[in-house]
């Protein structure tokens, strides 16, 4: 590598770690706050007397929180290896698309050729996650497998 490049290859990745932090941040504070509103709906959910109908809005906001947990796995992940792990981005798409269906399917709102497509969608996002589960382990260390990551260090 250049000269040159070496301060601004050190600047950049100084630049993105800033960058991905302030969005861990403000993803950890949607969390909490979010599992905070949830815990206050689930209050108010018990107080009223027809409660089944108000259950879409509970499943709602507990996989929307799940969502942001599996983002903020990702990001962690990224501290920890430098790499964007394929794995974590796509579970939060999954979890995303689910959330859709089951929302969807509770209002019944959707239409026969959507649940097709996504249930289509659900698929390629799965056979994606699992190919690149495999690639990811192939490309560790054995002794990784074997070991926890300080023993390995």
């Amino acid at each position: 590598m250049s000269h040159f490049l070496k301060p601004l290859q050190r600047w950049f990745d100084r630049f993105v770690d800033a960058v991905f932090g302030l969005i861990l941040l403000f993803i950890t504070l949607g969390i909490a706050i979010g599992a905070f509103m949830l815990l206050r709906d689930l209050w108010d959910l018990m107080s009223l007397k027809g409660i089944t109908g108000h259950y879409i809005d509970l499943i709602s906001d507990v996989l929307t929180l799940y969502v942001l947990v599996e983002l903020s796995r990702s990001l962690v992940e990224y501290f920890h290896t430098r790499k964007l792990r394929l794995t974590f981005i796509i579970d939060a798409a999954l979890v995303f698309v689910v959330r859709e269906v089951l929302i969807g399917l509770f209002k019944h709102d959707l239409k026969p050729e959507m649940i097709l497509a996504l249930s289509a969608l659900i698929l390629v996002l799965g056979v994606v996650r699992i190919g690149s589960a495999l690639v990811y382990q192939k490309g560790e260390p054995k002794a990784a497998h074997r070991f926890s990551r300080k023993e390995v260090e």
